[in-house]
């Protein structure tokens, strides 16, 4: 037998292949399905750069509106995961029109209780800082 005088051997083996899954599966290395404290994405974005119709979200968040969605305003819960983590109550999303959908699009502005904003394009699958 391979293992005599090392009887450990295929325990650790067993033992390193199960850390090495859990540390792949909760984002230790790029690409892992954990959650994070931060955007997927370090990237920020300047207001500027965004769709014309981001820019105009953004002009009605700063104004308090009013707002042509009925969900605009209400609270975000970061399910995800992918934004800093803060309690309920702390983001609100703001609906960003896609011209051409029949309905919301994906695209949504996120806005932070200390004034911080977020853009996605995929419906929460991955967020950019926005530099105002």
């Amino acid at each position: 037998m391979a293992t005599r005088g090392r009887p450990w051997a295929p325990v650790a083996g067993a033992v390193a292949l199960v850390l090495l899954a859990w540390v792949l599966g909760h984002g230790a290395f790029s690409g892992g399905g954990g959650s994070s404290t931060s955007p997927t994405s370090s990237a920020s974005v300047a207001a500027s750069s965004l769709p014309a119709e981001a820019r105009q979200t953004l002009a009605l968040i700063e104004r308090g509106g009013p707002f042509p969605y009925d969900r605009d305003g209400v609270v975000f819960e970061n399910r995800e995961g992918l934004l800093p983590d803060h309690d309920s109550g702390y983001y609100h999303e703001y609906t960003v029109p896609t011209p051409g959908s029949p309905d919301r699009g994906a695209r949504r502005i996120i806005s932070g209780s200390a004034g911080e904003l977020y853009y996605t394009d995929d419906h929460y699958r991955s967020f950019e800082r926005i530099d105002t």
